[in-house]
């Protein structure tokens, strides 16, 4: 499994990578421009942005703040991963997730100042992400639904197990 998650790690950071460079390449010189529509009915346009903040913009202008923040979560979240192994593989896998949406932004910050954004969607007012920030997304969703749905069901065949232990004893 630890394999896997380092080759899941790898290839994700490297996708963010590869997309960010085309949006610097390609989108930047035009700005936006259609991506999924159905007639005039727009879904998904492609919108470069240069985001100086974190999560919607917001501390813009704390770059060495956000580096030193955001490796330290990374970090963790590389120990807190390994450590889990033996977890459910739906944990360890978000886990996963997040550290390379984590480690895809802060690339960017450390290398070009800011953070490269390109998906717009356009079916409702939202913000502009990137690849990383799918992979956090979809790590904070697992994590929810681990929370919500596995974890206590773990929790209490531990105990009923624990139970049993303590009455054949």
């Amino acid at each position: 499994m630890a394999v896997f998650l380092v080759i899941m790690i790898g290839v994700l950071v490297a996708a963010d990578q590869i997309v960010k460079n085309w949006a610097v390449e390609v989108l930047q010189p035009v700005g936006s421009m259609d991506f999924i529509h159905f007639g005039d009915f727009k879904i998904l346009d492609l919108t470069y942005l240069e985001n100086r903040g974190a999560i919607f913009g917001s501390m813009a202008g704390q770059r060495w703040f956000l580096v030193g923040f955001t490796s330290l979560v990374i970090i963790a979240g590389i120990v807190f991963m390994f450590m889990s192994l033996k977890r459910s593989k739906l944990f360890v896998v978000a886990v996963g997730l997040f550290v390379a949406g984590g480690l895809g932004n802060l690339i960017d910050r450390i290398r070009l100042g800011y953070v490269v954004d390109m998906f717009e969607i356009k079916l409702f007012n939202f913000a502009i992400f990137n690849v990383a920030d799918i992979c956090v997304t979809t790590a904070f969703v697992m994590l929810m639904v681990y929370g919500i749905f596995i974890e206590p069901k773990i929790e209490k065949a531990k105990a009923e197990s624990g139970k049993e232990a303590e009455d054949n004893a």
